[in-house]
């Protein structure tokens, strides 16, 4: 293995941070990518991109907040030709399922000269227990626009995982992981599951879009509220109610099942209210 660190860009985020830590146990030498970091990132500041990038050959990129975003895209594509001129060799793009912004910049990677690996997520089971809806939850309510759609949900360790073999073990080149979870559930049957788990009654409640708008805005800001809402119309209409094997064949395993997130999440504190 090399002895070069590898850049991970989002190392705060949700699945950046578990990739930063991962790596780190394997012995590898990581460079963490963030506003606050060592080495400073700053997707608004396109000073900040070479000097993380510098003499490294791998790395892996989040685009923050999304590539739903406006010029988002954009700056996706400014960030790979410094990336080609600095000499990496090697990028992981985690990427949405069945986002438009998201094949864009799929795109935008595969087109840049780089090698890359592609990891294309469903929807985060962490969404519950970190997220937005981790309030809720604790007030005992799940409101999901949706209706009866089925999504296989996915543990961000899974995610975690495959990104970093695809860092570090030979064969991901040119790979594209669709990840997934082992199977299809509705919200109402995840609530069931955090019901069972947190030995509370979680009440799933639909709620429209607009609804939803509403409540991203008054736990963000009414900008962001517009484009999850926006991408939540967009991949909660069926489109994504399949299971794929990228995780199987990333690692040679089946995902975990939501039953195993929530336990997990739940021994280690996730939902406990304790100051």
């Amino acid at each position: 293995m090399s002895n070069q660190p590898i850049v991970v860009i989002g190392a705060t985020g949700k699945t950046g941070s578990r990739v930063a830590t991962k790596l780190e146990a394997k012995g590898v030498s990581v460079r963490r990518g963030a506003r606050r970091s060592e080495t400073p990132f700053d997707w608004e500041d396109q000073s900040t991109w070479a000097p993380i990038l510098a003499d490294v050959s791998k790395a892996y990129v989040t685009y923050f907040p999304d590539l739903a975003f406006p010029g988002a895209i954009e700056k996706l594509e400014a960030f790979a030709k410094v990336a080609l001129d600095t000499g990496l060799q090697h990028i992981v793009l985690l990427s949405g399922r069945g986002e438009h912004f998201a094949s864009m910049g799929e795109e935008v990677i595969r087109n840049s000269c780089l090698g890359f690996t592609i990891v294309r997520s469903a929807w985060f089971a962490q969404n519950f227990s970190e997220g937005y809806l981790r309030d809720p939850i604790l007030g005992g309510v799940l409101p999901i626009p949706g209706g009866d759609i089925a999504e296989p949900i996915i543990d961000i360790d899974d995610i975690a995982d495959v990104v970093v073999a695809a860092l570090t073990q030979d064969g991901h080149l040119g790979e594209q992981y669709e990840v997934t979870g082992p199977g299809l559930m509705t919200f109402a049957e995840m609530a069931e599951v955090l019901s069972t788990t947190l030995g509370r009654h979680i009440q799933h409640v639909p709620i429209t879009f607009e609804a939803f708008h509403a409540n991203v805005a008054a736990a963000g800001d009414t900008f962001v509220a517009d484009v999850f809402t926006a991408i939540a119309r967009e991949t909660l209409d069926g489109r994504n109610a399949h299971t794929s094997d990228g995780v199987e064949r990333a690692l040679g395993r089946r995902p975990r099942d939501f039953a195993d997130f929530a336990q997990t999440a739940m021994a280690a504190g996730a939902w406990s209210t304790a100051a």
